[in-house]
């Protein structure tokens, strides 16, 4: 007789390990969102893994109830890609920051987006070295004061977004740590993306970079500043819904309206396509205060991973030259036998 399936919960998810990052921190958020949201994508504690590298996000691991790698500083994606590889039927989640993510591993995340790998990663954007105690990192706004810059940032700052668009991947988002009710749509739309889905978290470091993103995160203004972008619905935002984004035909470039302004109607309003790599990219490179953060799927333009690749490809050679028989590997071309 069939035992009844049992539905698990957040609890379940939920590791034995004393949660250890400074109080306020944006990770509490994200930790807890994640151990919600997992129960209701039917995951299983067995057949999750997470994998992190070096920071303040990479001990997410720990407080998750699945299996889990705390690995080296920018090598998750490479462990990871191992572990997928090893067995596709995992659900392999990624933890990085933006300087984990962004420096040190910025090869290995761009190589494992450019594969096309069935990767679920989550970068945790604070635009500041946390666990080191402040340094800038590569999303430091220029002028960041630290103290690996104690006169300023000259950088100027990489875009997380961009950077996964740049480097081939089909599946990009955004979304912030204390969207309670979005970071789980997010995180569910990456889990069903089959491909390396990027997602970037503007997470707040309560410590050395408090209130980075308060100009747009802040309850006041969060919804004239955010535009949740939204597959085939116009691109419409503001508390009353009353400003847009439409594309100046002349420009090659995109501006923000109001309705009812010089004409202005709904009808005017981009509407957002997510397969549309061109738009994304536009898209990326829109910062406030000239235009509202972009948070939502940038982009989702599905290919074939590359574990199914490479899956496929041994069948085909398993198919065309039979079993390997690793003896007579062993033994083919010329042998000696020493005495």
């Amino acid at each position: 007789m069939n035992k009844p399936i049992t539905k698990l919960t957040a609890k379940d998810f939920t590791s034995d390990q004393e949660v250890r990052w400074c109080p306020g921190c944006g990770d509490y958020a994200i930790l807890k969102c994640m151990q919600r949201t997992l129960p209701e994508l039917g995951a299983t504690t067995e057949n999750t893994v997470f994998v992190s590298g070096i920071g303040c996000s990479s001990r997410f691991p720990y407080y998750m109830a699945t299996y889990g790698f705390h690995t080296i500083h920018g090598r998750a994606p490479a462990i990871a890609t191992g572990v997928k590889l090893a067995n596709p039927e995992l659900d392999v989640w990624v933890i990085t920051g933006d300087g984990d993510g962004l420096s040190i591993g910025g090869n290995h995340l761009m190589h494992a987006l450019r594969r096309n790998v069935d990767l679920n990663i989550l970068l945790f954007n604070n635009e500041i070295y946390g666990l080191t105690k402040g340094q800038y990192s590569p999303t430091s706004q220029e002028g960041t004061r630290s103290p690996s810059t104690p006169f300023g940032s000259l950088d100027r700052p990489l875009v997380p977004a961009a950077f996964a668009l740049g480097s081939g991947a089909h599946f990009v988002a955004r979304t912030i740590d204390t969207a309670q009710k979005h970071m789980p749509e997010i995180f569910k739309r990456a889990h069903a993306h089959k491909g390396a889905s990027f997602v970037e978290i503007f997470q707040n470091c309560i410590v050395y970079n408090d209130a980075v993103f308060e100009s747009f995160t802040e309850r006041s203004v969060i919804d004239d500043r955010t535009l949740d972008v939204r597959h085939d619905e116009p691109m419409l935002y503001g508390k009353e819904k009353d400003k847009g984004i439409i594309f100046n035909a002349k420009t090659m470039q995109l501006e923000t309206v109001t309705l009812g302004e010089n004409g202005i109607t709904e009808a005017d309003i981009l509407v957002h396509d997510e397969t549309n790599l061109t738009l994304a990219h536009m898209l990326t490179h829109m910062t406030p205060p000239d235009f509202p953060m972009v948070i939502g799927v940038i982009y989702c333009n599905p290919a074939t991973s590359y574990e199914r690749d490479m899956i496929a490809q041994m069948a085909a050679v398993k198919a065309e030259r039979g079993i390997p028989d690793m003896n007579a590997h062993l033994r083919r071309g010329y042998t000696w036998t020493v005495e």
